[in-house]
């Protein structure tokens, strides 16, 4: 026989899923647990005929072999069961340790019921309306009416379809919202007196504890609701004296709070948001004990100002203009300006955008600052929790909090940053990454060698002492998460870069280079800075300088205009990159080494594998970066997403205001990639290259060209063609190939190519000319000299252009072959046999080496044979041979 369980002090998601189960298992019986929560047994009582229950006390004794287990992971025994029956479990619980034998369908969801409805409407099971509304139930209650954090689209969708088949929302808002009995609203009454807030790592949990009134026979979930909602604190822990036993009810309002590891410790179980545990045999004061001992494993820390607030703030003094302050929040893009008096060194007010915003349109631009700021002093320190930062803004109204130095004055002008709350709500709503964090410090051990991670050390231990963060930005960052190669060495510094540089040649040596109006330093690291850095280290591959850039920001007077530079955060730094997979930072100076910053969902992006912007004015800033948006794309085999893709297609005309040169510059760098035949494809497909010229565009075609090019690069003796240059002109050059002439001029007049890169684009023609005046029976000498006057890289993109024409064949024959052939006899030679040195030399040798070709001689004999008569006179004499 089979049965159907659930756990004791049963919930309405623990009855539904056994009313659930039943469906999906008609043979099996549904028993209820001795102990039901007093409004489920409400329900139960009202609707008790149209159920297919069995109470604990109708249980008639019987062989019980197969057991299915729901909203639970443990199995109550019952009379009649086995020793070793076989178990199915159905739960929404995913951190239960697993026994062997049993057949688990565990599930993160909000309510087990979710799971079991999916199967039902997998199956095409029917269900009445009394049985929608409590499955219904099952959901709402466990989800908190889809409101806690636990709660999944799935259950969203399972509650709708509920709904469809006869599920009543009266019936349901009436069976979770039942009245306290008297004996309950006396025990809440002593667990609200008793409550005691607890501060854990920045959460406030509180825990409640009392002895039952005498008699009490109720359940104590219903009571812990209304605590929790009465109180609101990050988590609520309820310990209630019954008889000799503890019950423990636990809630959650914060993911940063798993009250199933407290309840398991105690011996029940639950999951992150609701759990319980029955302590039998122990006081309540050994059980509050226990739990308070608990709640630091429980409670992830919550993260700190100092993680998310941006280093250096710009103020503002009270008697500043409003129209001034509306042109540096219009460069800066800032929403606040804190307001300082100077004379007094006090913080006095906030300034926001939109009361500047508001001004200006009343016209009062000539008026002080101080008439429209937000008045008062609102500072948080580094170590202050989000959690206060967010209150002080709910309680101040304050958008953007100064942060002050740990030990400064709350209304001093020790201001060393700000938090916005943005920067709050990028916290708290901050999408879960699918991998688990990274451990980024690990990461730049295995990445660098041995000799560079001592530098990095070395440089890390001396901006911790100037008390300069230091980051690695960018692709370098995006790189090390896509577990490829790091190969820049560069560091931005949040403060004066310089200041670093010099610092750092004072105590290891070397020479700077720094560039104040940039804000930029080199560090030119000598052999003799490698050797006191690491002794024991052969200086293999390393740098020879090292670049510091102070962390800045960016603001374009016009569009496609070139940025100017001002100092600025990390954040404002990293929000000025192009694409959110290059705004990742890792922290690098003293103990903060390793720390990973993503500000605007950089890591997500690259578990999901698209290119994204950061907003929408992006290509109207900066139209280059719709070619570079292609060839990270596909470098990286990710997708540009559909928004992204959308801005490149409306901001296509942008590109007529960016100059040929920035815009070569980008095609140079698609064409040193791995795959520019599809980086090309890609930007035709956009619409990229029509705005570059009219008649630019990718045939399909050409991608057999651009393989057999490949081919030849990698190939050792046709490579010596490029003469150790890139590959960067024959795969430009055979794009243009198949466009007529006077179009490749045009594009390359657009393009602003170099002039050598114009010269060998005509040459190519010319040889294409030249080779096909070739008649089909040319001797060898013909194509030699149809051919060489033309550089390798020239011979390279016709022969990859043409395939397997009889010309290719004759470049082929001739860098193969007819090349290597020379003459016997030299221009020495011709010296000493008296010959005057002159053109005539070059006409002898030419006609010597076209006799060599074309098998006329084969060997010095015959050459010299052939010369005596050049030099014997009429019809073949030099003065004749010469003319």
């Amino acid at each position: 026989m089979q049965l159907i369980l659930t756990h004791e002090n049963a919930d309405f998601d623990a009855v539904a899923s056994l009313l659930a189960a039943s469906k999906l298992y008609p043979d099996a019986v549904p028993l209820l647990p001795r102990r039901i929560n007093r409004n489920v047994n409400q329900f139960l009582n009202l609707y008790w005929d149209v159920l297919p229950f069995v109470r604990p006390e109708d249980w008639q004794r019987r062989r019980v072999e197969q057991v299915i287990i729901v909203d639970t992971q443990s199995v109550n025994s019952v009379r009649g069961m086995v020793r070793a029956p076989r178990v199915q479990v159905f739960d929404h619980h995913a951190t239960h340790r697993q026994q062997e034998k049993w057949t688990y369908h565990v599930e993160p969801l909000g309510a087990t019921t979710t799971m079991l409805v999916e199967m039902l409407r997998a199956a095409g099971s029917g269900m009445s309306a009394e049985e929608s509304t409590l499955l219904l139930l099952g959901i709402y209650e466990d989800t908190g009416s889809m409101t806690y954090a636990t709660t999944t689209p799935r259950d969203v969708r399972a509650a709708a379809f509920l709904l469809e088949n006869g599920a009543q929302l009266s019936v349901v808002r009436r069976f979770l919202n039942v009245a306290l009995t008297a004996e309950q609203r006396q025990l809440s009454d002593m667990l609200s007196a008793s409550a005691t807030w607890v501060d854990v790592a920045g959460h406030s949990v509180v825990v409640a504890d009392a002895v039952a009134p005498e008699g009490f026979d109720d359940e104590i979930s219903s009571i812990t609701h209304r605590l929790r909602d009465a109180l609101s604190p990050g988590a609520l822990v309820v310990l209630v004296a019954l008889h000799n036993d503890v019950q423990l009810v636990a809630r959650s309002s914060s993911g940063y709070v798993d009250v199933s590891i407290i309840a398991r410790a105690i011996g029940g179980g639950g999951h992150s948001r609701a759990a319980a545990a029955m302590a039998v045999g122990q006081s309540l004061a050994l059980v509050k004990r226990k739990v308070l001992a608990l709640l630091p494993q429980a409670v992830v820390p919550m993260a700190k100002v100092s993680q998310i607030m941006s280093h250096g703030v710009q103020t503002l003094p009270p008697d500043a203009l409003i129209a001034d302050a509306s042109r540096l929040m219009q460069r800066f893009g800032y929403e606040g300006y804190p307001v300082v008096d100077d004379d007094q060194k006090r913080l006095v007010g906030l300034l926001t955008r939109r009361a500047v915003d508001r001004a200006m349109s009343h016209e009062l631009g000539q008026s002080p600052i101080s008439r429209i700021m937000m008045a008062g002093s609102v500072t948080v320190r580094p170590s202050d929790s989000i959690e206060r930062v967010q209150q002080l803004m709910l309680d101040e109204g304050w958008g953007q909090v100064p942060v002050i130095e740990e030990n400064g004055q709350d209304e001093g002008v020790s201001l060393i940053g700000v938090v916005t709350r943005t920067d709050v709500l990028n916290v708290l709503f901050k999408s879960t990454p699918v991998t688990a964090e990274p451990d980024m410090r690990q990461l730049l051990v295995d990445s660098f060698s041995p000799i560079l991670w001592q530098m990095l050390l070395t440089v890390s231990e001396t901006a911790a002492a100037l008390n300069m963060p230091l980051y690695f930005v960018g692709g370098v960052v995006r790189d090390l998460l896509l577990h490829q190669p790091a190969t820049d060495f560069d560091m931005v510094v949040e403060g004066d870069a310089i200041k670093l540089v010099r610092r750092l040649q004072e105590m290891h040596g070397g020479e700077t280079r720094t560039h104040s109006r940039f804000g930029t330093g080199k560090w030119l690291v000598t052999s003799d800075v490698w050797a006191s850095l690491a002794p024991d280290m052969e200086p293999i591959a390393v740098p020879e300088s090292i670049d510091f850039v102070t962390a800045r920001t960016e603001f374009y007077r016009k569009p496609t205009a070139l940025p100017e530079i001002e100092r600025g955060s990390i954040k404002l730094d990293l929000h000025r990159r192009d694409f959110s997979i290059n705004t990742l930072a890792v922290r690098l100076d003293g103990s903060h080494m390793g720390e990973l910053l993503d500000f605007y969902g950089g890591r997500r992006d690259l578990e999901q594998g698209i290119i994204r912007v950061l907003h929408s004015l992006s290509f109207i800033d900066d139209p280059t970066r719709m070619l570079r948006a292609v060839r990270l794309e596909q470098r990286l085999g990710f997708r540009i997403e559909t928004r992204t893709a959308e801005l490149i297609i409306d901001g296509l005309e942008m590109l007529d205001r960016v100059t040929g040169s920035r815009i070569r510059h980008e095609i140079e760098l698609a064409l040193r990639d791995t795959a520019p035949a599809r980086t090309l494809q890609r930007l035709d497909e956009l619409g990229v290259l029509q705005h570059i010229h009219p008649d630019l565009s990718w045939q399909p075609e050409m991608a057999d060209s651009f393989v057999r090019l490949r081919a030849l690069a990698d190939d050792p003796v046709w490579s010596q063609l490029l003469e150790a240059e890139s590959m960067v002109f024959p795969y430009f050059a055979l794009w243009l190939f198949p466009l007529p002439l006077e179009v490749q001029l045009e594009a390359m007049d657009r393009l602003r190519v170099r002039k050598i890169t114009l010269d060998d684009v005509k040459s190519i023609s010319r040889l294409v000319e030249a080779l096909g005046k070739l008649p089909d029976d040319a001797h060898p000498s013909q194509i030699a000299k149809a051919i060489q006057p033309f550089r390798g890289r020239v011979l390279m993109v016709v022969f990859a252009a043409l395939g397997d024409s009889i010309a290719a064949s004759r470049i082929r024959r001739y860098y193969s072959e007819l090349r290597l052939v020379k003459t016997a006899v030299t221009g020495e030679d011709l010296r000493a046999m008296g010959l005057k040195p002159g053109p005539v030399f070059a006409v002898i040798l030419d006609r010597l080496l076209a006799a060599r070709l074309d098998g006329e001689v084969a060997d010095e004999v015959g050459e010299r044979e052939l010369l005596a008569q050049f030099l014997a006179g009429p019809p073949a004499g030099p003065k004749e041979w010469v003319t």
